[in-house]
């Protein structure tokens, strides 16, 4: 929660874009240093900058862009940036990723998860991203359970200002964005406008995208006073990819995509044109800050976030009375239906920080505060049998499912830097965070509807957590030194929770870790080398087990102990003024103590096999990882890059079967760019020069034949493309 608090401070940075050099300077230091890392705090963390992100390849999404930052691993479900995207740092998945903007946490309350396609170009939009790795700094929100990446809009210049840009590439992928500023006004006023819209056929079947964002600011500053409206809007309709494909069919046509398929009466195949996913989001943040005195700034933000959203799909043979229609026996009791599954939430965040900066001695805290509600339901649009009869519809439809999930969320911190010395700097950062969430309704996958009152959710549960955060910094000539010891807790998410309660297992606990970190930086004016040894100890850790719910769904299950223990690894070198070359490597082991299995009888019977596997190997989880990158600057405005990753190979279950496994893979791309005198740049980019035909992650599903006493499995998995291509013309004035 301490770094949604830190990180609101960090929205006045473009209102005193526009103030003299001293107070910019002065407010710069004061947000940054309340919202990141800074140099001497004891954490893992790499600093990306606008300049960076620009020279990305202009379809990849934020994750995308931050591939080859140190223990990163992505991927893009449609192949081409554009649509929905993926990432895990160390192994922790999205969901356990803090993600803010402004210092408003992006994460969903409800899943913790980021869903990226709902933002659009953030790469194009955002000023600065630091990533940290481990507990880091961040405060806000559940996702800081072993990352996070903090990002803040683009500063206001003081000088009017804009930039245009056009891109296009494979499969049929092209992106236009847009920005203005005005610079500081007569009357200290300015705004900032920025637009993107984006299209992509996408590689696989049905992984077309269409996309659009702005961004708008207007503000105010005073001499001790700053006043800023934040409003950011995102919407995207892109065609459903997440089921991939398995195996067998990847073999024989890697681009193939099975959502929407159906078939008429004479065994012919189509596809339904809408099988897609739809999402509109709008985030309004009011932020101000007052100087009381050089040393002191108080800032706060208020935000209010709605999303509206829903999935559409044609499915086959479906049973009528699993979705709201009992009791109909005009037709067949399956037919081909149409549906939507939908939702919409409203989030309120407030928080509030004052920072202390004097001497030694760096303060800061505060308190927020955020409700959400969400709301899920589906209806249905269409149903064969019942047109073919003549029969309305909403006659016979009683309602499919309907169900509410809202979260209250507030915590107080408070964090300090004191350097009694100048070679020494010690850390403390304490958190008490409480949460309230309730879960009512009924779900998608009840089979007799409302029959029964037990089918209907009626969760109700608070949690309460303290986070304390320690560490030291040494700093001797060019080397510093830093050791830190934090605890983090968090509750579980709305899936883990539903299918828990519908599978009548003990109820689940909320996750624990410790966090030890011991880092070494070395910085000399060509070369710098980051080495950083980290121990995540995990308690309760939440897993798949392979235990079902009663409808099939796959349930969470606490593991008593598992751990993430390794090495990272940065190096980069700049021998002459032309060439850097830099790389990263991490060395990881990720386990579970103790780990059982529970694998499905084939004969629908709902029992369960279980299987004792010991200590295992984490799913999605690669024991080594790095990159390597070389940059040259050739002529005056000229820049070609070149960089190959390396992942290793990950499990999709923790049974280490080498079946149930991504194969290890290594991919390399390369750009070249020309920024010409008159504020025209050109860029041209290729991705898997190679042409690495791999995929990079996938699903998996087993099950038991007693009369054989063996375990059968399958996987499905998400092929990324070939080699292809991207161009871009950019024009700033």
């Amino acid at each position: 929660m301490k770094k949604l608090l830190f990180a609101a401070a960090l929205v006045v940075l473009p209102l005193c874009a526009g103030a003299q050099e001293e107070k910019t300077e002065r407010l710069d230091s004061v947000v940054i240093s309340a919202s990141r890392a800074g140099e001497k705090t004891p954490v893992s963390f790499t600093n990306v900058g606008k300049e960076a992100l620009r020279a990305s390849n202009p379809s990849f999404s934020l994750p995308m862009a931050l591939d080859l930052l140190p223990s990163v691993v992505t991927y893009n479900e449609g192949g081409t940036g554009l649509g929905n995207s993926a990432m895990t740092i160390r192994g922790s998945k999205g969901s356990q990723i803090n993600v803010t903007l402004n210092g408003i946490t992006l994460n969903d309350a409800e899943s913790q998860e980021v869903f990226w396609v709902n933002i659009p170009s953030l790469t194009g939009l955002v000023s600065g991203v630091q990533v940290q790795r481990g507990l880091g700094t961040t405060m806000s929100g559940a996702g800081d359970f072993g990352a996070s990446i903090n990002m803040n809009t683009a500063l206001v210049k003081p000088d009017p200002s804009g930039n245009v840009s056009f891109s296009a590439g494979s499969f049929g992928t092209r992106m236009f964005q847009g920005r203005v500023s005005t610079g500081l006004l007569p009357g200290r006023w300015y705004m900032d406008i920025f637009f993107s819209q984006g299209h992509t056929d996408g590689y696989i079947r049905n992984a077309q995208v269409e996309s659009a964002s702005v961004f708008g600011v207007l503000g105010w500053l005073g001499k001790r006073n700053s006043l800023r409206l934040t409003v950011l809007h995102g919407q995207q309709k892109s065609g459903i990819t997440w089921d991939g494909i398995d195996l067998e069919q990847y073999n024989k046509d890697r681009r193939y995509n099975g959502a929407g398929e159906y078939y008429d009466e004479d065994g012919n195949v189509h596809y339904y044109p809408n099988q897609t996913d739809n999402y509109v989001q709008t985030h309004l943040q009011l932020n101000y800050t007052h100087s009381f005195l050089p040393s002191l700034t108080w800032t706060s933000t208020v935000n209010y976030t709605r999303g509206d959203g829903y999935d559409e799909y044609y499915k086959m043979n479906r049973k009528l009375p699993s979705y709201g229609f009992p009791g109909v026996t005009e037709v067949p009791a399956k037919s081909d239906m149409i549906y939507r599954k939908m939702m919409g939430n409203n989030l309120f965040v407030l928080n509030s920080s004052l920072r202390y900066t004097a001497g030694t001695l760096k303060a800061t805290a505060g308190v927020n505060m955020s409700h959400y509600t969400g709301g899920h339901w589906g209806d249905v649009l269409w149903v064969k049998s019942l047109e073919a009869a003549g029969i309305n519809l909403q006659d016979k439809f009683n309602g499919w499912y309907d169900n509410t999930g809202i979260k209250a969320d507030a915590s107080v911190f408070a964090r300090a830097e004191w350097s009694p010395a100048e070679w020494v700097t010690a850390h403390a950062d304490l958190q008490y965070r409480a949460i309230r969430y309730t879960l009512d309704g009924l779900d998608d996958d009840f089979l007799d509807y409302g029959a029964n009152p037990a089918d209907r959710f009626d969760y109700r549960r608070i949690w309460r957590f303290f986070n304390p955060r320690l560490g030291v910094t040494f700093e001797k000539g060019p080397s510093r030194w830093f050791i830190s010891a934090s605890i983090g807790q968090r509750e579980p998410g709305r899936g883990d929770i539903k299918e828990n309660v519908k599978g009548q297992m003990s109820a689940i606990e909320p996750e624990k870790m410790l966090d030890v970190e011991l880092g070494y930086r070395l910085s000399l004016e060509k070369f710098t080398l980051h080495a950083n040894l980290y121990a995540m100890e995990y308690k309760d850790m939440l897993l798949e087990t392979g235990r079902l719910s009663s409808s099939g769904y796959a349930i969470k299950e606490n593991v008593p102990r598992a751990w993430r223990r390794g090495v990272e690894l940065q190096a980069g070198w700049q021998p002459v003024t032309w060439l850097i070359l830099d790389g990263n490597a991490t060395l990881s082991m990720n386990q579970i103590e103790n780990y059982t299995s529970y694998v499905p009888y084939d004969d629908d019977s709902g029992r369960m096999h279980e299987v004792n596997y010991g200590r295992v190997t984490m799913l999605m989880s690669p024991s080594a990882l790095g990159m390597a990158r070389v940059r040259v600057m050739p002529w005056k405005g000229g820049e070609l890059q070149a960089n190959a990753k390396f992942v290793g190979k990950q499990y999709l279950d923790n049974s280490m079967r080498e079946d149930m496994a991504v194969p290890f893979y290594w991919t390399a791309g390369a750009s070249v760019s020309h920024s010409f005198g008159f504020g025209l740049t050109l860029s041209a980019y290729v991705n898997n020069i190679f042409n690495r035909m791999y995929y990079a992650a996938g699903w998996r599903w087993e099950s038991y034949s007693e009369a054989e006493d063996k375990v059968y499995g399958g996987i499905g998995v998400y092929p990324q493309p070939p080699v292809n291509f991207m161009i871009k013309a950019e024009y700033y004035f």
